[in-house]
């Protein structure tokens, strides 16, 4: 069974902080194969502690969701202001022992309906393009590629992907 949660807790955000450190590890040796130092991935990327992320996503419109299944953390998805029109989303993982099970699109489905209940009209991502599962989900889900919204290191620039879509009170549901 599926259970999806706001992080509120010490000890939500020091299971968040331990799917995040997966998530790290995954992407830090997947950028290998693009010739991209493991380093510069986990420094720009994946550098904030169990504290950080609990400053960090412990605002109203700044949450951090958890995915448990039969109670064990499975995943995780964040949304951080971007700007006055925009959110960004952050932090999203599935652990691997536990894809395939629709985690993913319902972690993604919980954070449009957190963004939606927020006054910013527009939902930016960035991710890179190793992650085709997730680049897969996130067209499903109506996002389009866009231009860089920030400066990224030259080393990752070719294998990184921005994408957006309207924030709006009619999720989609695939």
């Amino acid at each position: 069974m599926l259970s999806i949660s706001r992080a509120c807790t010490a000890e939500d955000f020091t299971i968040g902080g331990e799917l995040c450190r997966s998530f790290g590890a995954w992407d830090a040796e997947a950028c290998r194969a693009y010739d991209i130092p493991s380093e510069v991935v986990a420094t720009f990327f994946h550098s904030e502690d169990d504290e950080a992320l609990a400053a960090k996503y412990s605002q109203a419109d700044a949450p951090l969701l958890l995915a448990r299944w039969h109670g064990e953390p499975a995943g995780c998805i964040a949304l951080a202001p971007f700007d006055e029109g925009a959110a960004e989303i952050h932090k999203f993982y599935v652990d691997s022992a536990f894809r395939g099970r629709g985690i993913g699109k319902a972690l993604l489905q919980a954070i449009l309906a957190e963004a939606s209940k927020g006054s910013r009209s527009m939902l930016l991502l960035h991710t890179t393009v190793y992650m085709k599962s997730a680049v897969s989900l996130y067209e499903a889900f109506g996002f389009t590629p866009c231009p860089p919204f920030r400066d990224i290191p030259d080393v990752i620039k070719h294998t990184e992907v921005f994408m957006k879509r309207p924030i709006d009170s009619h999720s989609i549901i695939v």
